[in-house]
């Protein structure tokens, strides 16, 4: 993963090679153009040059659509190691903390990866620590998977013992997602640039409030709290209302600026 920008030319090339959804009804695969796919509907052989729209046919004559990989695709066909973030929170981190193009992210607690990959998809660049040897394993093959290995840099590791060996001031965004991330936001002011963003996401209300006071007592400004809550709507020939499912609850995302 580079960021001299030399290798602009090269880009025409990983873009063709992008993966693509198939879609045939409710059924959807990720596969990478030139790869040969097995289903109970036949074998279906992916051209090198797929392109979105097209409708390819297997051996059985049986038809898929393609379709182009969307960023909440990322959600539903990496392989998972634990619970990823959902897309509406992936979008608050994204959305709060202005990730884009040039970027670079420092990330914790990889996991399957959605996260990261999303950033990556916004433009960013990200490196990303994940403790477990095999949790890290799954995310590169993930970002494989979804096209942008050579934006996401997966390290095997605890970010709290490499603090020292990252440059001052070299990040944009960190994100965080792990239970002692109030270790790491001690730190932000020294990772960050002027004007970068921290965003930790909690399932917990106990490690958020510990976010919060790390975050306050480094200074950090604007720090805010927020619970993520979604509730979907129901619409039939009675009437509309929000569903009666349990409300939609996934945790706290904490953000805070370094100025």
């Amino acid at each position: 993963m580079g960021s001299d920008g030399g290798s602009g030319n090269d880009h025409g090339d990983e873009e063709d090679r992008n993966p693509v959804l198939l879609v045939r009804g409710d059924r959807e695969f990720l596969v990478q153009p030139g790869e040969e796919m097995g289903t109970d509907l036949g074998v279906l052989e992916v051209p090198e040059d797929v392109e979105p729209g097209q409708t390819l046919e297997t051996h059985l004559d049986e038809e898929f659509q393609v379709r182009r990989l969307r960023g909440p695709d990322l959600f539903h066909h990496f392989e998972r190691t634990g619970a990823p973030m959902v897309p509406r929170d992936v979008g608050l981190v994204i959305g709060e903390t202005g990730i884009s193009r040039g970027d670079c992210v420092l990330d914790a607690g990889t996991g399957t990866g959605v996260l990261a990959a999303s950033m990556a998809r916004a433009g960013a660049e990200v490196v990303t620590y994940e403790r477990d040897p095999e949790f890290a394993d799954v995310a590169r093959e993930n970002m494989e998977l979804g096209g942008i290995a050579e934006e996401v840099d997966v390290r095997t590791g605890d970010l709290r013992e490499e603090l020292e060996a990252l440059e001052p001031s070299s990040f944009d965004v960190l994100t965080l997602d792990t239970g002692d991330a109030a270790d790491v936001v001690a730190h932000a002011p020294d990772l960050l640039v002027e004007g970068g963003f921290v965003a930790v996401y909690s399932p917990f209300i106990e490690s958020t409030r510990e976010v919060v006071e790390a975050a306050r007592e480094a200074d950090l400004a604007n720090v805010r709290t927020r619970e993520t809550i979604q509730r979907e709507m129901q619409f039939d020939d009675r009437g509309s209302r929000p569903s009666t499912a349990p409300v939609g609850h996934t945790g706290y995302l904490t953000i805070a600026r370094n100025e």
